[in-house]
């Protein structure tokens, strides 16, 4: 929405490989430490006895605690802000601070350097385009505060003027600082990135490689073991044939025998002996198969688990558009989705719904269930670690190497949808309806292969048959409503 309210700005969003890194909570809580500083401030000139424009100054300082309010009652504060959003805020620091300066005497209040603040945000935290804007705002303003402002407060019968030379000198040192600081936060905070992802992505395919490698080593350990009293079997089973006469009814089972036990000593060599491929057949799932991986460990749970997956109300029953969307196989996205189906299916009474949708543009996940729903003073901080309604070793288990209750299953599993591409929305269903909602949405060009490669491997999209796990109304939208 804000990209069409800004079109002339819609160039800073276009990149996809762009991220924002900043939460709602934390901009909320940065304008707190400003207008509680600002105000400090101000209120301490007002009290030395020096002439100024106090009301218009707290007027501009309440104007922001109110948006922080209202921001705080509006939005979940845990949420990661997209990039118009964090330029529209950053922007809003940026003119509040320079009409402030501007009712205290410009570039000449030693509280200029302040505008160097929201730019340096920006420079640790979002994409370099957004980082330029902020500071060609910031540079719009300042050059403004260097010839436009009111008088600097002092006292009465004293008034300071201060050289033109001095105040070019303190724009210059602005504008210095907004180029240099900001440009070497940006470069410091992406290599910083970039290397907590590459060791991310290491640890990733470290976890994979150590769980290959020790199913190497028990397939190795099994043939090795096996291979004495399979040896023994053909044995028996040779000297049988030897010994029992041609035309016994018993000849075509011992024959039978021994052709088995050659078969299992040749898969028994295949084992040992197997080289590390890729398996080209499990590389692509389609976002049923996905969905039933992920289910299929809860099948022996006492509830109705029901799975549905169909295009989008809007979607055309023709063309690439309409077919099931096919996703590369990620086990980030596996565990993930595991994780949250795990939770669900714990919380739920008597059901558990997963809908999965597409269309031309989105992919929607939806995973629901009947049970009380999300505690109202957690649902905003849900996906923060050592967040959880679950008390300490809330279940009876004999695996002590797992956390248990500790709050970092969602927030594992949040990360790593968000770093597949995901939005994640969570919410409680209204009454009649009770439960908890969790809502996954990707762009559909990035994540289903099928459309990168302008081919589809799944088939065309067939009508759900009427029975027990596909329910549902296809019309309805995956959209919290």
């Amino acid at each position: 929405m804000i990209e069409r309210w800004l079109p002339n700005l819609s160039f800073a969003f276009s990149t996809k490989d762009e991220k924002s890194f900043l939460r709602l909570r934390t901009l909320i809580w940065l304008r707190w430490i400003a207008v509680i500083g600002q105000s400090i401030t101000i209120a301490y000139v007002w009290y030395l006895g020096f002439q100024f424009p106090v009301l218009a100054c707290f007027s501009v300082i309440i104007l922001s605690a109110l948006l922080n309010i209202w921001l705080y009652k509006k939005f979940p504060a845990a949420r990661r802000l997209k990039t118009p959003y964090v330029l529209l805020t950053l922007s809003y620091d940026i003119i509040q601070l320079s009409t402030l300066l501007f009712l205290t005497g410009g570039l000449q209040n030693p509280f200029a350097f302040l505008l160097l603040a929201p730019v340096t945000i920006a420079a640790t935290t979002q994409p370099i385009r957004i980082t330029i804007i902020l500071q060609a705002l910031a540079f719009v303003c300042s050059l403004i505060l260097l010839y436009f402002h009111l008088n600097l407060p002092w006292f009465p019968d004293t008034p300071i003027e201060l050289p033109r030379l001095f105040i070019f000198g303190e724009w210059l040192a602005v504008v210095t600082g907004l180029i240099f600081v900001s440009f070497y936060l940006w470069r410091v905070s992406r290599e910083s990135h970039q290397m907590s992802e590459a060791l991310a992505s290491a640890e990733m395919v470290l976890a994979r490689e150590q769980k290959l490698s020790a199913l190497d080593g028990l397939a190795a350990a099994a043939a090795h073991e096996l291979g004495t009293p399979l040896s023994t079997i053909l044995l028996v089973a040779k000297e049988l044939q030897n010994e029992c006469p041609k035309d016994s009814p018993y000849m075509e089972d011992l024959h039978l025998l021994h052709s088995e036990a050659i078969r299992c000593r040749v898969i028994l060599t295949k084992l040992t002996d197997r080289k590390s491929q890729a398996d080209l057949m499990h590389n692509h799932m389609s976002l049923s198969e996905v969905i039933d991986e992920v289910a299929a460990p809860l099948r022996s749970s006492t509830k109705k688990i029901t799975i549905q997956a169909m295009p989008g109300p809007d979607t055309e029953l023709i063309g690439p558009i309409s077919r099931e969307p096919v996703i590369k196989r990620n086990p980030g996205i596996l565990y993930a989705l595991g994780n949250i189906v795990g939770n669900a299916i714990d919380f739920a009474e008597n059901e558990l719904k997963i809908t999965a949708q597409w269309n031309r543009d989105d992919v929607w996940l939806t995973i629901s269930d009947d049970g009380p729903g999300f505690k109202a003073d957690m649902i905003e901080r849900l996906g923060e670690p050592f967040v959880t309604s679950r008390p300490i070793g809330a279940y009876d288990t004999l695996d002590t190497t797992e956390a248990i209750g500790m709050g970092l299953g969602f927030f594992i599993a949040k990360t790593l949808l968000e770093r597949s591409g995901a939005t994640i929305e969570i919410w409680n269903q209204t009454a009649p309806e009770k439960g908890a909602v969790v809502l996954l949405t990707w762009e559909r060009d990035e994540i289903d292969v099928g459309l990168q490669e302008h081919r589809v491997t799944a088939p065309y999209y067939k009508a759900p048959e009427e029975d027990s796990t596909h329910q549902g109304d296809s019309n309805k939208s995956p959209k919290k409503s």
